[in-house]
């Protein structure tokens, strides 16, 4: 899909730091509409396909018009808050290589987008902000990123990886190296979110199987950070060993029903839950969250119902298309809306 593409375009002119060059990777797309003025904008179609999102940003980084110090991800529909670029540059300029930005909902025009941008903003606060202002590295979410030049580059060439699950292999090899991730949180990029319940199963069986192939990173970069006395890895490696949300929360129900069957008591469990459900809130509410997100967490069973179908469909999941379809129109005026 390409239309979204002027929208992108811009929402980058319109940025208050102005030093910069547009690259679009048209790989498999026609690019008859993409017509813009601005020299500053470099349209690049490779002549074979290319297929994966790695293979387009090193292509990118082969065909660049000057010498660049820095690069941002952006996916193909996020639009950029006026100020994502300069945000990004206060971090840079204070020494770190690697920044992570918020990634804030485009669109809250479906209960299972609400649902989408609630677990977004739980994630954001906890493996953004808290996680980061607590000495160690916030993760990264696959856009809405930046790097230095040359970072970026040298992953690329010893890492060869396509497809969903890019995000956490890069994480993994700047940990190992104990370098510390930034997150700040007012370079916002506008992010498409699921909007109907077969989109959400796929997109979900992709990521929960990055999680699985993945997550063994978790234990070499925490026994690093012990061996190395770094706070960086040690926390960070936990992080990584956490499953995701909703099984973490299934796992914990099963440990209850087990402790009652047996006879033994639940009331550290019920601590637990009741401690989760206010941090849950804590996110929330610390985010200045919009009112259509409250309304919508009535359905998290049914939201957590579609995660379990997710599971289930783990081993066919990189036979699974994850492009984010678009079934609306309004969002410019959903932009609008947003507190931030």
């Amino acid at each position: 899909e390409t239309y979204h593409i002027p929208q992108v375009v811009e929402s980058i002119l319109n940025q208050s730091y102005q030093t910069f060059l547009i690259y679009i990777v048209a790989d498999k797309c026609d690019i008859t509409n993409l017509k813009f003025d601005d020299e500053r904008i470099i349209i690049i179609k490779p002549v074979e396909v290319i297929g994966s999102n790695t293979g387009s940003h090193q292509f990118a980084i082969n065909n660049f018009k000057r010498l660049h110090t820095h690069l941002t991800i952006i996916d193909s529909d996020n639009i950029l808050h006026p100020k994502y670029l300069e945000e990004l540059n206060k971090y840079f300029n204070a020494g770190f290589v690697a920044v992570q930005g918020t990634r804030a909902a485009k669109n809250l025009n479906t209960t299972y987008a609400c649902l989408d941008a609630a677990r977004d903003i739980y994630y954001h606060f906890y493996d953004g902000i808290v996680l980061f202002n607590s000495g160690s590295s916030a993760t990264l979410a696959g856009s809405g990123m930046g790097f230095e030049i040359q970072l970026y580059v040298s992953f690329l060439k010893q890492n060869k990886v396509s497809g969903a699950g890019f995000d956490k292999v890069l994480q993994a090899w700047l940990l190992k190296q104990n370098i510390r991730i930034a997150f700040n949180a007012e370079a916002i990029v506008y992010d498409e979110k699921t909007t109907k319940s077969d989109q959400l199963v796929k997109q979900r069986s992709r990521w929960i199987n990055t999680w699985f192939k993945y997550f063994k990173y978790g234990f070499q970069i925490f026994f690093q950070g012990l061996q190395n006395l770094s706070l960086n890895q040690t926390i960070f490696g936990l992080v990584l060993l956490r499953p995701p949300l909703f099984i973490f929360l299934i796992l914990s129900v099963l440990a209850v029903f087990v402790n009652l069957i047996i006879g033994l008591s639940i009331t550290y469990w019920l601590l637990g839950f009741i401690s989760f459900i206010i941090s849950f809130f804590l996110a929330l509410v610390l985010s200045e969250t919009d009112f259509k997100i409250y309304a919508s967490l009535i359905n998290i069973p049914k939201f957590v119902f579609f995660q379990i179908l997710s599971l289930l469909k783990v081993r066919k999941a990189n036979q699974i298309s994850v492009a984010t379809k678009h079934f609306h129109e309004n969002e410019k005026s959903d932009i609008k809306k947003s507190k931030r």
